[in-house]
């Protein structure tokens, strides 16, 4: 993932069709929500709210929002029986200005519906579909009042805002995408959300494969996709596509290595991957669970 800040900010900001303006939420999906939940609350994460009638849990960190979607109901059309057994990031939640005049946008450039399904007293939240079954919802109550203002309700005695470990926050996610396909996507997130796509040569942290694209928005809230193709000795095209880990930010990758160690997370330590100033990926958790720390001095 990127994480120069200087060469970053060097780059002319993208058009902003939807007024974007970060990412408020990552949702996975699973049904052992305890022990992924121990998995998140290691890397500094706090369960903060229950939603009002599903099995759905948010944990917040600083800026930053995670649900966690145990409930017996959900369903995705992409996923195998055999991988509902594993966490899955399966949504990915954007702030932009009109939520539904940037759904309304993306359906009129062939984005394909999510339909909502809001109980009572349940937000209706406008979402398309995105790789691999995963949906991008689009939210613009994200400041005063929120979201989780209506759909959840507070677990007593628990900070609402708990601090973020050494200034972590969203930087971004990486999606795993089918071979040859990389035009495909790069078109749907440059049409669709305005994103853009960086020079090849404009490479950052420790895993340098792939595509990077990156949001408009301003500085403070741009974040950036990693597309990344198989291997010729790897998935088939279309076998595999799917939002794998997600990115997080921080000005002192070593001392965010040195929190998550303390608390019992391992990382990758060999080859390409080995823990360095400019980044560092945890090893993989609960079989599909992985973060990506990224040197970025963004608070």
């Amino acid at each position: 993932m990127p994480a120069d800040a200087q060469r970053r900010e060097a780059i002319a900001p993208a058009p902003n069709p939807l007024g974007l303006d970060g990412i408020e939420y990552v949702e996975f999906t699973t049904p052992r929500p305890q022990a992924l939940g121990q998995v998140l609350e290691s890397t500094g994460f706090k369960p903060v709210a229950r939603h009002r009638s599903r099995e759905i849990l948010l944990y917040r960190q600083g800026p930053m929002n995670v649900v966690v979607n145990a409930h017996a109901g959900v369903t995705h059309v992409a996923a195998a029986a055999a991988e509902e057994a594993t966490p899955s990031i399966r949504a990915l939640s954007l702030r932009v200005r009109d939520a539904r005049s940037a759904y309304e946008r993306a359906l009129e450039l062939g984005a394909w519906d999510v339909p909502m399904h809001a109980q009572v007293m349940e937000l209706n939240i406008p979402g398309i579909h995105g790789p691999g079954g995963a949906h991008i919802y689009f939210v613009d109550r994200y400041r005063e009042f929120s979201i989780y203002s209506v759909d959840f309700v507070p677990i007593p005695g628990v900070d609402p805002n708990p601090p973020a470990l050494e200034g972590l926050h969203f930087f971004g996610v990486v999606q795993y995408i089918g071979r040859d396909r990389t035009a495909d996507w790069v078109e749907f997130y440059s049409r669709l959300f305005g994103f853009e796509r960086l020079s090849d040569a404009t490479r950052f942290g420790i895993l340098h494969r792939g595509t990077v694209m990156q949001s408009p928005g301003s500085a403070h809230s741009r974040f950036f996709l990693q597309l990344i193709e198989p291997d010729a000795a790897e998935a088939a095209p279309g076998e595999s596509e799917q939002f794998h880990r997600i990115g997080l930010g921080t000005p002192d990758v070593a001392a965010a290595v040195a929190g998550w160690r303390a608390r019992g997370v391992e990382f990758v330590e060999s080859g390409d991957a080995a823990v360095t100033a400019q980044g560092a990926i945890t090893r993989t958790l609960l079989q599909t669970v992985s973060f990506e720390l990224v040197h970025d001095a963004r608070p």
